[in-house]
């Protein structure tokens, strides 16, 4: 089954959360508008509009403005990486050779540039970097991870393989 879902930018702050251009806060309708979108978001404005209590066109005009100030970033559907051939999960740990602004650069080019790697962060911590690198198999990530080391130079590159997803949910909006 291919589930839908919304991928949404919500910074907390003491009074709640905020929009990014306007910095007004998203009332009860624009976080039920989002936990909609998240959980599901190929339902019709009509659907959603009728779910949180508002006709289409005021209902478009908060999803609009959500898109406009970056809350919304995008829809995606949300893909079982098994039924596609996928269904090795690793995540890879890096520990940076060098900090400067020029490795920063390649490394970065070189993650865009790599398909397998589905997610990657730059940490605080002992560890600089952490990828979520998904592949058919094994073999398939010996070739990733030799391609990834010759790309660029690294201290360390530590790989945990998944066992088992136990959870995958939207934001908790």
């Amino acid at each position: 089954m291919v589930l839908s879902k919304i991928i949404c930018y919500l910074p907390p702050n003491t009074r709640g959360f905020t929009s990014m251009a306007a910095d007004k806060e998203l009332d009860r309708l624009d976080r039920e508008i989002l936990r909609l979108l998240a959980s599901d978001a190929s339902l019709s404005l009509a659907d959603i509009a009728a779910k949180v209590g508002l006709t289409p066109t005021p209902c478009w005009k908060r999803i609009r403005r959500m898109e406009q100030d970056g809350v919304i970033r995008g829809r995606v559907a949300t893909i079982d990486p098994a039924k596609v051939g996928l269904p090795v999960s690793v995540f890879v740990e890096v520990e940076a050779a060098d900090h400067s602004g020029d490795w920063l650069t390649r490394f970065a080019g070189v993650v865009a540039n790599m398909p397998e790697i589905v997610d990657a962060w730059r940490m605080s911590g002992d560890v600089d970097y952490l990828m979520h690198v998904v592949v058919p198999d094994i073999a398939a990530y010996d070739d990733f991870y030799r391609r990834l080391i010759a790309a660029v130079p690294l201290r360390n590159v530590t790989s945990r393989f998944s066992m088992e997803r136990l959870k995958a949910a939207p934001l908790p909006i």
